[in-house]
Parts: structure tokens; C-alpha cells; sequence
């Protein structure tokens, strides 16, 4: 039981915004006021005058490497590493080792998901064994507790399955996600096909291999009414398809990563393997068109693809290096620092793209202030000196480490207990 008082209160959902006392009782929010009294000693007061005061944040891509990588992370230490990020929910991708495309280990990360502090959903793959070739249970997994559907790591390229997988996802009212990659096209991916690849002397990523899968399962979703989520977006034209694909009256939703609004091939070329991710970091243009798609509510959702790999594969030559870097920790920060201080979105957008928007993909309880609510709120010193280094994840494979960042998280609260302080 929590009396929040004299905190800068911004509620993403509502609107409502201002200075506010929130009291809660047990896993809600029983009371948003002014001048709130403390019913009695079981109540711990936090002061949080000068702190922003906000929902817990969701993040609706993450990996966290259970069961199958435990030396890369695990669903404890994951958890962890959200929670100092100000996340209180997360959706975990399904391609661990064994995949999670049968009951038996859905229920293994769900109840370990548990025991963390925080709320740990996870998606059932779209395709048994991340083959691409024949469809899960779907209606299964979903009665199993599956947050959502997707062979994330692993484009599907047969189209009438594809078709298939909507057809299923949306008679069951759940999304399905999409890593929209073709293979065709790529000969060394995480770099993108231009200076980047150029510089290493290999084949890259070009463009076309995002926007022709991207196009592709638009036109899909608008011929079954499947909601989708087209997953960290890297390029400008496929941008602009979601754009117009949405005015178009499609149940659709993209999503941004803070390496992709922040960084461009430069990167690539400064911090190799550290900079390496699929889809990877493209040119200036696309980073201000994501900016941008962040901006008029084209890309609807900002997830960090947390991906967490040991400094030994990390230091592996170009090729061989896995992709991916760790976000939740630096996620709030590079956003406050990039979107926010520099006028591209304002504090409340922000957190709707970070705790409302993700939160209304899974159809979940979260992403919202309000009485009766749930008790998922941080505490942010959005003027704070933060310079990434020290890590709760396991990993530490990002090429933000040492940046001189804006906003620091000071408390996460999930179902009414402090999970973590700064």
C-alpha cells in the first residue's frame, strides 16, 4: 500500500495531466487526488516532487533467451533489466530453444514469468519449429495463455500460409507480428546494403528486403482483417505502405525501436558488431521518416527488441557476429533524449507510445493512470544525467554504453510493490 504524493502525474490514456497524489491499495490504484491523506501507518509515503509520474511502460518485444540461452539471459534476469528500464509488462518473442510452439513451453515461461516482480506474457509462434511450413495450434496456445502469434527472427515467406495465420489470428481476436525480412534478397544481413556494406566489404541488407514482405502483408491484413504488427520498421518506404495502408482502414500497428530512431549505418561502421541488428540501421532519411511516423501516430508503438547476446559472440568478424542489442535499460532515456528534449514528440505521446498503444495491441490491463486501475506507475527524474554502463541484464551488447543521455528512472511499481529503485 503506496501514497504517492507530489508528483507531476501524466496519464498517455486520458489525457489528464497535472500535479496529483495517487494512493494504492494492493495491486490497484484506489485513489488520484489532490492533497491525499494517508489512511494509516500500513501506507509507505513516497515523495516524488520534482519526479514525472507516469503508467509502467510496456514492451511488447523482448527476448529473453528462456528456456535454450540462459548464458545470454533468462527470464529472471530479463525481468530485472525491464523493471530498471520502467517497464512493468513485457511480451516475450517465441523463438527460444525449444520454441514456443507447444503448450508445454508456454507454461514453462508464463509460470516462471511469475515469480519476477513483473508482468511476463509471451507469444506462441505462428509456425511449428519456426519452419515456416505448417501452422501451430493456434486456438491452443491461445487457451494456454499466448499473449500473440509470431515467428519473430524468422520471416514467413509462404504467402497462402501467411494468409492462413490471419485468418486464424483473428477469428481468435489476437494479433500476429511480423519480422519482415526477405532472405532472397540479403547476402550478409545486420548491415545495411549501401556505405555500411561497402565499408566491410560484404553483400548487406538492402531495403527492398523489408518494404516487399512489408507490402505484402499489409495487402493481407486488409483482405482478412487480421490486426498485425509490422516489427521494428528500418525504412522509409515502409514507413509510408503502413501510412497508407492505415488510412486505408486496416487493423494495423508498427512498431519503432530506439536504435532505429536514434542511430543510422554510421553506427554500423563506428561500433560494428555492437551496431549490428536485423533489420539493420539504414540511412538518415529513414531515421527521420521513422521520427516522423513516430510523430503523426503512423508508427503506433515503440519496443526496444531487447536481444541480448555474450561479448564473446559479439566479438566475433562481421558475418559471423549474431544481431541484435540489449534495449530495455536505455530505451526511456534515448527516447526522452531524442524525441522528447528535441521537440519531436511531447512527454505525453511519449508514453503513449510506450505504455498505452503497445498495452491496447494485447488488448491488456496497463498503459493507463486511473482509479480502480492497475498499480503498474514509475517515477522518472526526466531531467537526470543518465549514462548507460552498468547493467542489470546479463548482456551488455549496445553501442549506447557511455552516452551522456537525459531521464532516469527512479522507481517502477508493478501490482502496487516497488520493483525497482534508482
Amino acid at each position: 500500500m503506496l501514497l504517492i504524493r507530489n508528483g507531476y502525474v501524466i496519464d498517455p490514456k486520458s489525457g489528464v495531466e497535472g500535479k496529483y497524489d495517487i494512493l494504492t491499495d494492493g495491486d490497484k490504484i484506489r485513489k488520484i487526488g489532490k492533497n491525499l491523506e494517508r489512511p494509516d501507518d500500513r501506507f509507505q509515503v513516497i515523495d516524488a516532487e520534482g519526479l514525472l509520474v507516469a503508467p509502467g511502460l510496456v514492451d511488447v518485444h523482448v527476448h529473453f533467451r528462456d528456456p535454450g540461452f540462459p548464458e545470454k539471459e533468462d527470464i529472471l534476469t530479463g525481468a530485472a533489466a525491464a523493471a530498471a528500464g520502467g517497464f512493468t509488462t513485457v511480451v516475450l518473442m517465441a523463438n527460444t530453444r525449444p520454441p514456443v510452439d507447444n503448450r508445454e513451453t508456454l507454461t514453462y515461461v508464463l509460470e516462471k514469468g511469475r515469480s519476477t516482480g513483473i508482468h511476463v506474457l509471451s507469444c506462441a509462434n505462428v509456425t511449428l519449429g519456426m519452419q515456416g511450413r505448417e501452422l501451430t495450434p493456434m486456438e491452443e496456445l491461445a487457451a494456454a495463455g499466448a499473449a500473440g502469434f509470431t515467428d519473430d527472427g524468422i520471416p514467413l515467406l509462404d504467402e497462402t500460409l501467411v494468409r492462413d495465420a490471419m485468418k486464424r489470428a483473428a477469428a481468435l481476436d489476437m494479433p500476429i507480428s511480423f519480422h519482415e525480412e526477405d532472405p532472397a534478397l540479403i547476402s550478409d544481413n545486420g548491415i545495411n546494403r549501401g556505405k555500411a556494406s561497402t565499408f566491410f566489404g560484404i553483400g548487406g541488407s538492402p531495403r527492398e528486403a523489408e518494404i516487399t514482405l512489408t507490402g505484402r502483408d499489409l495487402e493481407l491484413a486488409l483482405e482478412t482483417g487480421a490486426c498485425i504488427n509490422i516489427q521494428h520498421i528500418s525504412a522509409k518506404e515502409s514507413v509510408e505502405l503502413v501510412r497508407q495502408a492505415k488510412k486505408r482502414g486496416a487493423n494495423i500497428h508498427a512498431e519503432a525501436t530506439p536504435h532505429h530512431f536514434m542511430l543510422t549505418e554510421e553506427a554500423a561502421i563506428q561500433y560494428g558488431t555492437l551496431a549490428k541488428m536485423n533489420p539493420p540501421l539504414r540511412e538518415e532519411a529513414d531515421r527521420l521518416a521513422i521520427i516522423q511516423g513516430l510523430a503523426d501516430g503512423t508508427i503506433d508503438i515503440i519496443a526496444t527488441d531487447h536481444a541480448p547476446h555474450t561479448a564473446k559472440e559479439k566479438e566475433r568478424d562481421i558475418t559471423k557476429a549474431p544481431s541484435g542489442i540489449i534495449g530495455l535499460e536505455t530505451a526511456l532515456s534515448l527516447a526522452i533524449t531524442g524525441l522528447v528534449n528535441e521537440g519531436r514528440l511531447t512527454m505525453g505521446q511519449l508514453l503513449r507510445l510506450m505504455s498505452t498503444n503497445p498495452a491496447g495491441l494485447y488488448h491488456l490491463n496497463a498503459g493507463f493512470l486511473a482509479e480502480n486501475g492497475p498499480a503498474d506507475i514509475i517515477l522518472i527524474d526526466t531531467a537526470a544525467d543518465n549514462v548507460p554502463g552498468k547493467y542489470v541484464s546479463k548482456a551488455s551488447n549496445t553501442p549506447f554504453t557511455g552516452w551522456k543521455l537525459k531521464g532516469k528512472v527512479v522507481k517502477t511499481i508493478a501490482a502496487g510493490r516497488v520493483v525497482y529503485s534508482g
